[in-house]
């Protein structure tokens, strides 16, 4: 279990179909949206927040800035002099942050925590920012000099996925078919406006070509810009909070639990590490396991949604069975069944995902 709760009061998510570029706007003005626009969805007054995390994979790369923590109070007067931090774990750079603010709450060095994800990715052609997303791999060893690595990379595991199970490319088209119909319920998802009829549009044209492997276009998520802010709270402040507001604490949500592991950064080595296992990355199966334990939930149908990093339909195809949707190697029966569409046993990514 966690050693002290820990409630979410609140926060913002700015528009992810928008191209600030060509808005003629930068990371910094994303920034100053979603705090200023959280600070007011929640009702917090910025004076009470007493420390940051920012969450940011390469605004080195797309937006030749770092040190992104010390932006805050440049954009917020209120919030200078509290301690800040930017965190970068590649596709887990949000939610680290959110991990990190959570865990100095349940340490009680602070009572209110304010955590914002920021990308700015339109910033250069594709296959620029393709080659710096590479560089969440092993550069040298998996990216240098690779067109699109990391569809390569997810491609591969498909293959694997192939290789010990099987696998169908209709099961993946199906995966992409239903976050893209998800999208089209949120008003805020990328996708939301760009097909009229999925399945021709995902089984023909240019969304059926191939970018990498056995990867095509309709695999893929689509790059874009996005910020978001969320305020983390201590039972202390959140019990006050709820008070002037008229409710009980048990309304307000909170962090049931988490999982956090690491795998060596090679896709060899990752797929080395999991001969003999059921799984194929056994690392993610354990965050999972870690997760539900300090949770208090048995298993995966304890929980009423899932929203998972289906960067490529592989990796949601490699997450279905991991999370325990099916037994290893089984995803296509959680896909043909309907368990995971939206009005399914339980839904995935029913905001639309990163593909929608």
């Amino acid at each position: 279990m966690m050693t002290a709760p820990v409630y979410i009061l609140g926060g913002y998510q700015t528009d992810f179909a928008r191209n600030w570029l060509k808005e003629g706007k930068t990371f910094v003005d994303m920034l100053h949206e979603a705090v200023s626009a959280g600070l007011a969805a929640a009702g917090i007054d910025p004076k009470e927040v007493e420390v940051a995390h920012v969450g940011n994979f390469a605004a080195e790369l797309y937006c030749k800035q770092g040190h992104l923590g010390a932006f805050l109070p440049e954009l917020n007067p209120a919030l200078s002099g509290i301690p800040t931090a930017r965190h970068e774990a590649a596709c887990a750079s949000g939610s680290v942050a959110m991990l990190m603010a959570s865990a100095e709450i349940e340490a009680g060095r602070y009572n209110l925590a304010l955590v914002v994800g920021v990308e700015q990715m339109k910033t250069v052609d594709p296959a620029t920012g393709g080659d710096f997303l590479g560089t969440a791999a092993w550069y040298e060893q998996e990216a240098k000099g690779i067109e699109f690595p990391f569809p390569k990379l997810f491609g591969r595991l498909g293959d694997e996925y192939e290789r010990r199970f099987g696998l169908k490319e209709e099961h993946l088209t199906r995966i992409a078919e239903i976050n893209f119909s998800n999208a089209r319920r949120n008003p805020l998802a990328q996708t939301r406006s760009w097909f009229t009829n999925e399945t021709q549009n995902l089984t023909s044209g240019k969304y059926a070509n191939p970018v990498a492997g056995r990867l095509r276009v309709r695999d893929c998520s689509q790059v874009t810009d996005g910020a978001t802010s969320l305020f983390l709270a201590s039972e202390a402040f959140a019990r006050r909070y709820a008070t002037h507001r008229g409710l009980k604490l048990e309304q307000l949500p909170r962090i049931l639990g988490w999982g956090h592991r690491t795998a060596p950064i090679k896709f060899d080595t990752k797929i080395a590490e999991s001969k003999g296992n059921p799984y194929v990355l056994p690392h993610t199966r354990r965050a999972i396991l870690d997760a539900f334990q300090r949770a208090g939930l048995p298993d995966v149908w304890s929980v009423q949604g899932i929203e998972t990093h289906d960067c490529f339909t592989t990796s949601e195809y490699m997450a279905i069975d991991h999370f325990g949707l099916t037994k290893p190697g089984e995803s296509w029966r959680a896909i043909e069944e309907g368990v995971i569409e939206f009005g399914g046993k339980l839904p995935i990514n029913a905001s639309g995902g990163l593909i929608g």
